[in-house]
């Protein structure tokens, strides 16, 4: 697959979900991923911290058996070496992590996520070569150690008008904020524990693929 159909896949996923192993519940991480996928998940991002680097590879190849066997994108969260060395589909980096033109070193046609949390980080990001970016945390969350005030749905809707990319959210989005963050412009809902920590994943993301597409 080369990048322009990663990226055509990316921007019709709808839910994106992001797969901790610390937030599945005490299952294993693998049973999650392998139930979303068999449900239809087009994308799955890994993010594996903190663990050791080879435990994160080890990790990221069976992920890659997984997606492989469902046509699904596999994102890894914040190491493009992982990424290259697992033959994922793409990395997603954080304001602190390598910047956008030393992945695409690595990644020249794997799909490069930038998450953003401003205005300044978001034109910073449409600036580099990028094929999607994340604004987040639109509500409060737990799934990061030093998470940023919550950005609220009015001031979603503000900073996603200049955007001129696919773009997901993140941070403690659950079902019910569905219809407000779709009338705030989002298309696409970078999920966590409203998946990995529901008793059977794969019904709880058909459910949400069906509210993100309420005229299918």
């Amino acid at each position: 697959m080369n990048r322009q159909e990663r990226e055509r896949q990316f921007a019709q996923a709808r839910i994106y979900p992001v797969i901790t192993p610390a937030f599945c519940a005490g299952r294993d991480p693998l049973q999650v991923a392998a139930e979303l996928t068999a449900a239809g998940a087009r994308v799955l991002q890994l993010r594996a911290k903190p663990t050791s680097d080879r435990e994160f590879l080890i990790l990221a190849l069976r992920f890659r058996e997984i997606t492989a066997r469902s046509d699904c994108l596999l994102i890894i969260d914040d190491r493009p070496d992982i990424a290259l060395l697992s033959q994922a589909d793409g990395v997603h980096v954080g304001q602190d992590d390598l910047p956008v033109h030393a992945v695409r070193r690595l990644l020249p046609d794997g799909l490069v996520g930038v998450s953003c949390h401003d205005a300044d980080e978001i034109s910073a990001a449409q600036a580099e070569d990028i094929s999607y970016l994340n604004i987040g945390p639109v509500f409060s969350t737990q799934t990061k150690q030093n998470p940023m005030p919550p950005l609220g749905v009015q001031r979603l809707a503000e900073l996603a008008q200049p955007v001129r990319v696919p773009f997901s959210v993140m941070g403690g989005i659950k079902e019910d904020h569905i219809p407000e963050l779709r009338n705030a412009g989002a298309r696409i809902l970078a999920m966590v524990t409203q998946l990995t920590q529901a008793p059977s994943p794969g019904a709880v993301f058909a459910r949400l693929y069906e509210a993100m597409n309420p005229d299918k």
